[in-house]
């Protein structure tokens, strides 16, 4: 019986290298690996334990840490678990919506994106000429109501002028986040959840931390422009795309929004 190997093993092999593949991506991009080699070496540790030597007192020591260690794990990386059940479900989210898009035949009014993707841009790239900080946040799948709900309510048109004002340095509005959502400006002086990603370029500030934070939370899009350089940056999915031109930016947009 020992001996015995079939299609199912292979594919239990298989299925736990994959989720042990996963995990050590997980780890790697928060930074915690170590802790992870860590734990991977106790569960051996814990399988040679209980399951080859057969030792009775010191097996069951490491059963109960096991089972509490198991909660721990939870509480210490609850953020990582979240994002990561968050990327899973919105994958599928979204995937789900273009399968629709595409069973019924319905295609994206591209003038009407255009309508709503334009004014961004040439807002974008006026303060970027007179390095006026800003910080534009495009709502996806993902509801974004409790950041809205911490800013100043607007639901206005999507308006070049209407964004350059809301920016404008002594506007009481210009240090948060301004959200767009269903095709409309909802508001603007938000707050937005800070990125602590110790990746992040030094010479980025606080505006780019909080666009990379509201993505690693989201499916968001947000635009950023820097107040010091005047330069636009774009971060989609916890990654940032940096120095863009007007050209390169409306791309971005029009390929994530399409």
């Amino acid at each position: 019986m020992f001996f015995e190997f079939g299609i199912k093993d292979i594919i239990d092999i298989l299925l736990v290298a994959i989720m042990l593949f996963y995990i050590y991506r997980l780890m790697k991009e928060s930074r915690s690996l170590n802790v992870f080699m860590g734990i991977l070496i106790f569960i051996v540790l814990w399988l040679v334990v209980t399951q080859v030597l057969e030792m009775k007192l010191l097996g069951s020591i490491m059963d109960k840490v096991v089972s509490i260690g198991a909660i721990g794990l939870v509480i210490l990386f609850q953020e990582d678990i979240r994002k990561f059940l968050y990327n899973l479900g919105a994958h599928q989210r979204m995937q789900t919506i273009r399968r629709l898009f595409t069973s019924s035949g319905k295609g994206v009014d591209k003038e009407h994106l255009k309508q709503i993707i334009m004014p961004i841009v040439m807002a974008c790239m006026s303060m970027s000429k007179k390095k006026v900080g800003a910080l534009i946040v495009i709502q996806r799948a993902t509801p974004l109501d409790d950041i809205i709900a911490t800013g100043e309510q607007i639901n206005a048109d999507i308006n070049q002028r209407l964004i350059e004002n809301i920016f404008f340095k002594n506007s009481p509005l210009h240090d948060g986040a301004m959200i767009v959502a269903h095709d409309r400006i909802k508001a603007a002086g938000c707050i937005l959840p800070v990125s602590h990603d110790l990746q992040i370029p030094k010479e980025l500030g606080l505006r780019h931390r909080a666009a990379l934070g509201i993505t690693h939370e989201s499916d968001s899009i947000a635009v950023v422009v820097s107040e010091e350089t005047g330069g636009i940056s774009v971060a989609i999915r916890s990654e940032f795309q940096l120095r863009l031109t007007a050209e390169k930016l409306e791309s971005i947009l029009t390929q994530e929004l399409t």
